[in-house]
């Protein structure tokens, strides 16, 4: 890591180099491949489309940055050799949206990942630590981010988006290289390492088809059955029809449209046309579509019965949910790590659906290793009191 300034990288960024084609991309993958890190990053337009579109794909290593024009390049064959080298390691600072679109764009994540911003909550710097305010607490660094919203498809592009694009990925080997020594004098590395290859998994769940997303509207677990069919048949063709046509879902229909057609249940058009969240241009090109969803409601019920959403866990559990959060923060400060990335309230009612629902309480597979270690026997002592408290009253 001693190769690595940051110092050296910043200045860099004034004239990051630019890859505008397949040979030169191919060559400069060859020469990362001898490295033990590169840092990447990415800038994508995400407003009228579905997918995001790429316009840069920014990369460091121990001497420069790189910009990675993807106007220009269509084989990413080299960057995707790149990415399944496990001997490389890949720096990012937050991120989950831009291995969607490295998914998208290559068809393949980078292998592995660490993620600065999981190394700040497992070090206890902050959760969901910004990359500017981890600069300026480390290293005294104040950057910009006035190029955040800016049109990255645009050619060519400003001095000073250049400049911005650049810097995201000069500083992450520093930042890497003191998370790294303080993960070392913990002896709490693997953490860091279990930590991201979930992410990595997480990563690659991509619900295609849409026929679980109705489960996220849990306000709804009191539908009756055929009304929850068409909620998911009808959650089910926003998803395949925003991607179909590349759209947001909130361009075909936003969520609250969803729950204002189910709630009210329409017979015909003119019901359907009188329901305020529907888009104009929807009800006419897909008015009738979504009129058969709620007509085929209860035969969908039949041949298909649907999960039931979740119904709320019961007040019972308020209280004891503090108890249990205590165990997690309480771990949390003995091994000053941020609270919130040792338990997850997801977590926290999966685990206490497992017992109430299935008769056996049972740490999710969500947590990982070291959580579970960490935490895990705490809360089954704690839910076996709470369970005989549970059964007494």
């Amino acid at each position: 890591m001693s190769d690595y300034n940051w110092k050296t990288l910043e200045a860099s960024a004034e004239e990051p180099i630019w890859i505008r084609s397949e040979a030169d991309l191919s060559r400069y993958c060859n020469h990362w491949r001898t490295l033990p890190l590169v840092a990447l990053d990415t800038e994508f337009i995400r407003v009228e489309t579905f997918y995001p579109i790429a316009g840069l794909i920014q990369v460091a290593d121990d001497r420069q940055c790189y910009l990675i024009d993807p106007l220009d390049i269509s084989d990413f064959s080299a960057l995707s050799e790149l990415f399944q080298d496990r001997s490389v390691i890949k720096l990012m600072h937050a991120a989950t949206e831009d291995l969607e679109l490295f998914l998208k764009v290559l068809g393949v994540l980078p292998q592995p990942v660490f993620d600065t911003q999981i190394g700040a909550a497992l070090l206890n710097w902050g959760f969901s630590m910004g990359l500017q305010r981890m600069l300026e607490q480390k290293l005294d660094v104040q950057m910009e981010k006035h190029e955040t919203t800016s049109d990255w498809l645009k050619r060519p592009l400003t001095s000073s988006q250049i400049h911005y694009a650049a810097l995201d990925v000069a500083y992450l080997p520093e930042i890497y290289a003191m998370q790294k020594q303080e993960f070392v004098q913990r002896d709490t590395y693997s953490w860091a390492e279990q930590e991201n290859q979930k992410m990595l998994d997480n990563a690659l769940i991509d619900d295609v088809e849409g026929y679980d997303y109705y489960l996220r509207f849990t306000q709804m677990w009191r539908c009756p059955v055929h009304k929850l069919a068409a909620l998911r048949d009808l959650t089910a063709w926003r998803e395949q029809v925003a991607r179909d046509r590349d759209v947001p879902r909130n361009r075909i229909l936003k969520n609250q449209a969803l729950l204002q057609i189910i709630e009210a249940w329409p017979r015909n058009m003119g019901d359907l046309s009188r329901l305020d969240e529907i888009r104009k241009h929807i009800l006419r090109s897909d008015g009738e579509t979504i009129l058969g969803f709620i007509r085929s409601g209860s035969n969908s019920a039949e041949a298909n019965p649907p999960k039931p959403i979740p119904r709320p866990l019961h007040y019972f559990w308020n209280k004891h949910l503090k108890k249990l959060k205590a165990i997690a923060r309480k771990a949390a400060e003995a091994n000053d790590v941020a609270p919130e990335i040792l338990l997850r309230r997801k977590e926290l009612e999966l685990l206490i659906r497992s017992g109430v629902d299935e008769g056996e309480y049972r740490l999710p597979s969500q947590m990982s290793e070291w959580r579970q270690k960490l935490i895990g026997p705490a809360l089954l002592d704690e839910l076996e009191v709470i369970e005989r408290l549970r059964c007494s009253s």
